[in-house]
């Protein structure tokens, strides 16, 4: 039997005997797994758990690579203890942490920009030449990361190349020998996705930073590439169209060479630059990538920066900076080879009308495939004829602008979605005018002889036209066809005496309808002729415009709006517009939607709104091959 000293001897020298092989275990929550997985220098600051891994293999500490780097990436290139997978994802990576650290710490804008194409340079290796192909690595985490890293870098080697340009005459990056020292900086320019051609922007915004309120979803595309949004310099002001001042842009850098010990030996680079709504993929090395694109930001920046709200207002009631005649806003760069949707706004309103329908258009992949958007920003205080008159000209002008032969897919089978106001401005811009509107004015007024003779001139362009040839479908949104009671009630008339309409269209509109129409009365108030006082049940315009007949062959929707709950459809309203001025038969399709008057901002109304285009777009499809068929 073992004596007692024996015992405790053997006690105390147990944990001696039995070696330092102390491991234990613990759990961890969920969070904290995520973060040991994927936490890397972008997310949490800190280098990933692969990289640490890489560090350690090489007997190197991650907190004294995070202190001196220089080190680290230099003996991590030439080891022969990882493979080439391991090296170039690590060295990435490090090459990341380094270029943020100057850029933030220090502010060493040229030594940042060095370190970003290095981390690009060596991203982009590690995603198209190791040995394993792309397609082998497809769920695995690392590739992803490594992708955030080289979009990343990218984005800031374009803010930091834009800055160093900026205030040189907009300078190409290669003739910047200080900034980018010993790289070699190519700008291919066979992709030109900027709106205005040979204007430089006037800022470089990375997508990722811009929040919008208003905006109830930020559409974007994973894939390869930094989302930018470009500002571009303000086009002509006398033009009837206006580009898309803030243009999405996808960036990439592409490492030209034959072999990775190439790429890693020569620093130079290319970079492209694509618009993410005409480019889907991309192909690198022969392999074809995603391209990532944002599809909200530019048109968020758009809308927060143009006061379209403030200047509505303005415009209706004479003060600020008045709008003067309509404009087409081009929301993106002109696309031949997509439909065009053309949106009309209503009264005291401006393009923010749309600011959900237009960018849910955008989220749908096929529509943003498929479509371009034309917004017509017009003064409202304008008569409706007179309003009819002027966009009819701006959209003919934008188009023999972008299409002078009238060859494109975009300037054919157009489709001309209205709201309000813009409803009856879309349907006139379908309908034929005969003699109908010129009858209804003379007998209302009694023309004859000299008299009628020149009125008949006078208002020839406004009250006689045809159906925009080019529109082949049309959407009508809470349209008061027949007009609206509240055009008559006591707060509109007050509204309709404060409009100021320009003076351009007093003296040669307003002054001499009056003097030919009512001689008697010269000093009349211009009040009847604003858009306002259109809208009335009662007013002739509205009453003759009812009757025009829409162009055959042209499939017209109507969205109404239904804020009465428990009253007869017949009898219904959407508090502003009664169910019956907004109702029309012949229509393709009528969706009642449980609204206010802005039925075309909710999700049932987008949504409607999207299939009627999903349907234009088969339609036209269908049509196109049915004429192949048959050639």
């Amino acid at each position: 039997m073992m004596s007692l000293s024996r015992c405790v001897l053997m006690l105390f020298l147990l944990p001696v005997l039995s070696g330092c092989a102390g491991v234990k275990v613990s759990t961890i929550d969920a969070e904290k797994y995520m973060e040991q997985r994927r936490g890397d220098v972008l997310t949490s600051g800190k280098l990933s758990g692969y990289t640490k891994t890489s560090l350690q293999v090489l007997g190197m500490d991650a907190e004294a690579c995070a202190k001196d780097g220089e080190p680290c990436r230099r003996s991590l290139a030439v080891t022969q203890g990882l493979d080439k997978e391991k090296k170039l994802s690590a060295l990435s990576e490090l090459w990341l942490q380094e270029a943020i650290a100057q850029e933030r710490r220090h502010h060493a804008y040229t030594t940042a920009l060095q370190a970003y194409l290095e981390t690009a340079r060596h991203a982009y290796a590690y995603l198209f030449l190791s040995e394993r192909p792309m397609s082998g690595r497809t769920l695995e985490e690392r590739p992803t990361q490594v992708r955030d890293y080289y979009n990343f870098a990218v984005q800031q080697a374009v803010m930091l190349l834009f800055r160093s340009t900026k205030d040189n005459d907009g300078k190409p990056p290669a003739s910047r020998d200080d900034v980018v020292r010993e790289w070699s900086v190519t700008f291919d320019q066979r992709e030109n996705p900027l709106p205005l051609s040979g204007a430089h922007p006037t800022e470089i915004l990375p997508a990722f930073t811009l929040a919008f309120d208003g905006i109830r979803n930020q559409y974007r595309r994973d894939g390869l590439g930094a989302e930018m949004v470009a500002v571009m310099p303000k086009g002509k002001s006398n033009a009837s169209w206006i580009e898309m001042r803030y243009p999405a842009l996808t960036v990439i850098l592409d490492f030209p060479g034959e072999t990775m010990e190439r790429i890693l030996d020569r620093k130079e680079t290319v970079l492209h630059v694509y618009d993410p709504f005409r480019t889907e993929r991309v192909t690198l090395r022969g392999i074809s990538v995603p391209l990532a694109g944002n599809f909200t930001s530019g048109y968020g920046l758009w809308l927060a920066r143009s006061f379209f709200a403030r200047q509505s207002l303005g415009t209706l009631i004479g003060k600020g900076n008045m709008l003067k005649r309509p404009h087409v806003f081009l929301t993106q760069p002109y696309q031949p080879d997509k439909k065009t949707i053309i949106m009309i706004h209503g009264l005291a309103s401006s393009p923010e009308a749309w600011i959900n329908v237009a960018n849910e258009i955008m989220g749908d992949e096929e529509l943003a495939r498929s479509c371009q958007i034309w917004q017509i920003y017009y003064p409202t205080s304008f008569p409706l004829a007179v309003s009819n008159f002027e966009i009819r000209k701006a959209l003919s002008q934008t188009i023999a602008a972008f299409d002078p032969k009238g060859e494109d897919v975009a300037t054919r089978d157009m489709l001309i979605v209205g709201h309000s106001m813009g409803g009856i401005l879309a349907r006139l811009m379908v309908s034929s005018s005969g003699n109908t509107l010129w009858d209804a004015l003379a007998k209302k007024r009694g023309l004859k002889g000299e008299r009628q003779h020149k009125a008949r001139k006078q208002f020839h362009d406004y009250l006689f036209f045809e159906p925009v040839p080019q529109i082949g479908r049309a959407i009508f949104i809470a349209a008061p066809h027949r007009g609206t009671p509240f055009a008559d009630n006591s707060l509109a008339r007050f509204a309709a005496k404060l409009v100021t309409l320009p003076v351009h269209l007093i003296k040669d509109v307003i002054q001499p309808a009056l003097t030919l129409l009512s001689p008697d009365q010269v000093s009349q108030s211009v009040h009847s002729f604003n858009g306002i006082a259109n809208l009335s049940a009662h007013n002739a315009f509205i009453q003759a415009s009812a009757a025009l007949p829409i162009a055959s062959g042209v499939p017209f929707h109507s969205i109404i709006g239904n804020n009465t709950p428990g009253v007869p459809l017949e009898k219904s309203d959407d508090g502003i517009v009664p169910y019956s001025s907004a109702h029309l038969e012949g229509a393709a399709s009528e969706k009642v939607i449980a609204s206010g008057h802005s039925v075309q901002e909710t999700p049932q109304g987008i949504l409607e709104l999207r299939r009627i285009i999903h349907v234009h777009l088969r339609e036209h499809a269908d049509r196109v091959a049915r004429s192949s068929r048959n050639e």
